[in-house]
């Protein structure tokens, strides 16, 4: 029943796409501020984008609900956050219902082409696996079946009180206008550079005049407003089915390649019936109880879920807020590690592949892997899967070492953040993998198309659970996570950075919920990842402050560096925490990744 807000007709929400993307009468002269924690009451919105979430924000203030805010923020961020975002890409949502205190799920995550062959990552010219960057980023053969348009279309039929033209309408008007661009805009074009005089379309949009976006100057994106357009007249078909879907099947099998490029660029297998079959999925969250605490995430094909929530039934066996912070990081790295392990050896597209979910969340089996920590010692790592298939809780002498598999996840991504006056809530992690996607832009279209198919394993092996397979999706770690105290909201928080996404929900869950922080200074705190490595990897803050009492505890901390990206930050997070009284505290990056956009409906008296 649709009982929260009213659809507004077409025609007036055209007029109000225009109010919402006047600039207010404080907004600095580079654009709307950012703004990173938000306080007060009636909803609000956090993304990366200033835009974007004041687009989500004016869709609340007039009477939509959190999926309808939701929705037009992704929608403005694939103007805004082309490189990160868009319907040329996949994500996966998560939706809590306050009318029945559930949480639901849906899967839009990019599926393998139907003639995806075992060996689609080997050059048949040389008999050996294509170099990941720039070849196998930038090429057709990496682009998985969107399913980003898919997933807005289904939420907003389960759940949203407006049409999917009414969403469209002001990142059409916003695509159509322009917007101001940033420095990280402005670098993202500079950093793929070669990539993107590799495609004429691409470097027709985004190097015009022969340069990247000038900082401060306006961007503007008309190929990308018509076909947001054309989606508001006639829906989703036209892409899965129509001549849009034509398009996108020959950007893909014949990349639209520039004379110049000395890029390989190799061909997709998509066809037009790959996109006519393509569903996004209802489908059941994770859950796990976490010190009183309900905590709910997304199943596979995401190993977000799996793997935050066997990360958290591990630590569940230790009083965190009782120790020295280097003691109870130590314990955060350590179950990382151990439920790294497990992803890499049991979680894949469940369609095609067994996977043990309930024997990962178990308890009994959170207790054995468990044994495995030494409170005072790091493990040697790469450390060993548990075996699902015999485990009773109890500890078995003996480490056992295993080998660490080979991450091809790229770190962009991005992450929104979405509650409304009712008490519904949105998180929401979507993608077109690396910063730039496969690079390729659809012509006459204005969007990118993603690499996701690079996140399958590089080269095919049976017995993998995220090997090559026809109509297969590929293992992610978008990692949505909404944690309920008595049925009711208490946190929503998720963020981008590939395979880093665990790990940086994982911490700031530890840090919010054991560590005594608020959710703005876990969000703002330095980080680390173990994604069961030799080493930690860590931001230069986190190093400084504890890098040496972890080495003292047999830990390997090295500082992270993105080499795509060049920078030593690890995700972009948003999140909104639930307090008395219908209090909102909205939260997004202060500083990472040129810093987040919180907002409410109704600011908290000063």
């Amino acid at each position: 029943m649709r009982r929260l807000g009213i659809v507004v007709p077409l025609a007036l929400s055209v007029l109000l796409s225009s109010a919402l993307l006047a600039p207010p009468a404080d907004a600095a002269p580079d654009g709307p501020p950012k703004v990173p924690t938000a306080r007060g009451y009636g909803g609000g919105v956090a993304s990366v984008d200033p835009y974007a979430s004041r687009i989500g924000l004016q869709v609340l203030r007039r009477g939509g609900n959190a999926v309808d805010a939701a929705v037009a923020t992704a929608a403005a961020l694939g103007v805004t956050e082309p490189f990160s975002a868009g319907i040329g890409g996949g994500g996966y949502f998560v939706y809590y219902d306050a009318q029945s205190g559930s949480v639901h799920t849906i899967d839009g995550r990019e599926t393998a082409p139907a003639a995806m062959p075992h060996d689609a990552f080997i050059n048949p010219r040389t008999g050996k696996p294509y170099g990941f960057s720039p070849a196998l980023v930038t090429s057709g053969v990496s682009v998985g079946v969107p399913g980003t348009l898919a997933t807005w279309q289904r939420a907003l039929e389960r759940w949203g009180t407006r049409s999917l033209a009414q969403s469209l309408e002001p990142a059409e008007t916003l695509a159509r206008r322009g917007f101001v661009v940033d420095e990280t805009f402005h670098g993202q074009v500079v950093q793929n550079e070669r990539r993107f005089h590799a495609f004429t379309p691409t470097r027709r949009l985004y190097y015009r005049g022969g340069h990247a976006p000038r900082v401060g100057s306006v961007f503007r994106n008309p190929d990308l407003a018509r076909t947001y357009d054309l989606l508001a007249d006639r829906g989703t078909r036209p892409f899965y089915e129509g001549r849009l879907a034509g398009q996108i099947v020959r950007a893909v099998r014949r990349p639209p390649t520039t004379k110049s490029t000395t890029l390989p660029v190799p061909p997709g297998h998509m066809v037009r019936r790959d996109l006519a079959r393509y569903r996004a999925l209802d489908q059941q969250p994770t859950h796990i109880g976490y010190r009183g605490l309900d905590v709910y995430g997304m199943a596979p094909s995401s190993s977000g879920g799996s793997t935050v929530g066997e990360a958290l039934n591990i630590l569940e066996r230790y009083d965190l807020g009782s120790l020295p912070r280097a003691e109870a990081l130590h314990l955060y790295l350590e179950a990382s590690a151990l439920a790294f392990a497990d992803r890499s050896a049991y979680v894949g597209d469940p369609s095609q592949v067994d996977v043990p979910l309930d024997d990962l969340l178990s308890d009994d089996f959170a207790a054995e892997r468990a044994c495995g920590i030494d409170p005072a010692q790091a493990a040697d790592k790469p450390v060993a899967a548990g075996d699902v298939s015999s485990y009773d809780g109890l500890c078995a002498p003996g480490r056992a070492a295993g080998t660490a598999a080979r991450d091809t996840e790229n770190v962009e991504t991005t992450n929104l953040t979405v509650a409304d006056r009712w008490g519904n809530v949105v998180e929401y992690t979507l993608t077109i993998e690396q910063t730039g996607g496969s690079g390729i832009v659809v012509p006459g279209r204005g969007f990118l198309l993603n690499n996701e198919l690079t996140d399958f394993s590089p080269v095919y092996d049976p017995e993998d659970p995220n090997r090559i397979e026809p109509l297969k999706r590929p293992r992610s770690s978008m990692a949505p996570t909404i944690v309920l105290r008595d049925d009711k909201p208490l946190l929503a928080v998720g963020s981008p950075g590939g395979s880093t996404i665990i790990t940086t929900v994982l911490q700031i869950l530890v840090d919010r919920l054991d560590l005594g922080m608020s959710l703005p200074e876990a969000i703002a705190a330095g980080r680390a990842s173990q994604r069961n490595t030799p080493a930690d990897l860590a931001e230069p803050a986190f190093v400084r402050r504890y890098g040496d009492a972890l080495e003292a505890l047999g830990h390997d901390v090295e500082t992270y560096d993105d080499i795509f990206t060049g920078t030593h930050e690890i995700g972009a997070a948003t999140g909104i925490e639930f307090g008395p009284g219908g209090r909102l505290t909205v939260a997004a990056e202060p500083d990472r990744r040129g810093g987040g956009s919180a907002t409410v409906v109704r600011r908290q008296p000063r």
